[in-house]
């Protein structure tokens, strides 16, 4: 496995894999843009991701080639697609936004085929445990619109505190909504 160079925005990070037991994360590649379109068009995360609407396929490709790919090239993001680490089939997506102050915001979805696997909360958890060891990360934060239970459920079982519910804090589809917003700290990390 390669380690990243640096992940606080300021220099290239190596893409890395990651081996999460029956889980691989890997970097996105091209042959994923069609699987994040489809994906994307799933009404249970345009309900609560802010994706554009119509999703179409040249928003895959923008995610792929320039906020994943780019992403790791600026080291800005840690992007990685979660598949099964035996048959290679794509089953969700994991993110990081690195902040450049030893801290970042995680991201997750998983395709509807595979929800209820174990994908989340496993790929969030390898993903933050990477960033700790790999990274030097100090916290990691989620946040979340109010309402989206499944995703809260994924995070206080990777060990995230919910800390607050914050006022009008994300845009979705020009809208504001109240957010969810908690975090996790190295020691934290599967206490949940």
């Amino acid at each position: 496995m390669a380690r990243a160079r640096r992940g606080d925005g300021g220099l290239a990070m190596t893409p890395v894999v990651l081996d999460a037991g029956r889980l691989r994360l890997r970097p996105f590649a091209e042959a994923d843009i069609d699987w994040v379109h489809r994906v994307s068009l799933d009404p249970a995360l345009q309900r609560f991701i802010d994706l554009p609407a119509p999703y179409r396929r040249s928003h895959a490709e923008h995610f792929v080639r320039r906020l994943a790919a780019d992403g790791w090239a600026e080291g800005s993001r840690a992007e990685f697609l979660a598949e099964d680490a035996a048959t290679a089939d794509r089953l969700g997506r994991v993110g990081l936004h690195l902040r450049g102050d030893g801290t970042a915001e995680i991201g997750y979805w998983v395709d509807p085929a595979a929800r209820g696997l174990g994908v989340a909360p496993t790929a969030p958890a390898a993903a933050c445990r990477w960033a700790f060891a790999d990274l030097g990360l100090q916290l990691v934060e989620w946040r979340a619109e109010v309402g989206n239970v499944a995703s809260r459920r994924v995070a206080e079982k990777v060990g995230f505190r919910v800390e607050a519910t914050l006022r009008k804090r994300l845009l979705h589809r020009g809208d504001r909504v109240d957010a969810w917003v908690g975090s996790l700290l190295p020691d934290e990390l599967g206490r949940g």
